[in-house]
């Protein structure tokens, strides 16, 4: 079986949590709160994005000692 890297992983389950909140927080998005719950997710986003890149460095630099 092949291991699932943690670059991969975190991020994923990241993401699922993001999309259970979304779907729990969309009352701010019918009460006409647009730049509010996309600015939340868009930010969100690019957390995830970025500390899938740091794990994938951490995970090369960690492998070639």
């Amino acid at each position: 079986m092949k291991k699932i890297k943690r670059s991969t992983l975190i991020p994923s389950l990241l993401f699922v949590y993001l999309c259970v909140m979304a779907y729990i927080g969309r009352k701010e998005f019918f009460s006409g709160n647009y730049l509010f719950y996309f600015g939340v997710i868009g930010v969100t986003l690019v957390c995830i994005v970025l500390l899938h890149f740091v794990l994938k460095r951490k995970e090369r630099i960690l492998g070639n000692k």
